[in-house]
């Protein structure tokens, strides 16, 4: 039987818009122990951030993250999945476009996320990455 995505995807993703600064969403991510966030514009989807991308498309190339808004530093070419999708359609496109992160799209709004350690948890929580996943930040 197929497990739809919304059994096990973060429901009601913290959100941003595309003018709030890098360090605003780097805040965000640090006080509520996220990885990512989603870029909206009203209510539709526009990008995904993830602190990577916060380091990388932002700080490495010296941006000013007060002056440097999250629109130049989220992904806006993005894969998504319905809530009511197959979670194996969800860890297949993962694999074939690289990405550990799908957001989660009903009649065009974001409702959630769905994350390589979410599908690791629910396919073999006693793996590696399920582990990982389930651990305290070292922060």
């Amino acid at each position: 039987m197929a497990q739809p995505v919304r059994s096990i995807m973060t429901s009601d993703p913290v959100t941003v818009e595309p003018q709030t600064s890098v360090t605003a969403v780097a805040r965000i991510m640090r006080d509520q122990n996220l990885g990512a966030v989603l870029v909206t514009e009203g209510d539709r989807l526009r990008g995904l951030v993830t602190d990577r991308d916060l380091v990388v498309r932002c700080l490495a190339g010296g941006g000013d993250p007060n002056e440097t808004t999250v629109a130049g530093a989220c992904s806006d070419d993005l894969v998504t999945v319905g809530p009511d999708e197959d979670l194996d359609r969800a860890i297949r496109l993962m694999r074939e476009y690289a990405v550990r992160r799908i957001p989660v799209v009903e009649n065009g709004h974001p409702v959630g996320i769905v994350s390589l350690g979410d599908a690791a948890m629910e396919r073999d929580s006693r793996s590696a990455l399920g582990d990982i996943s389930v651990a305290r930040p070292n922060t």
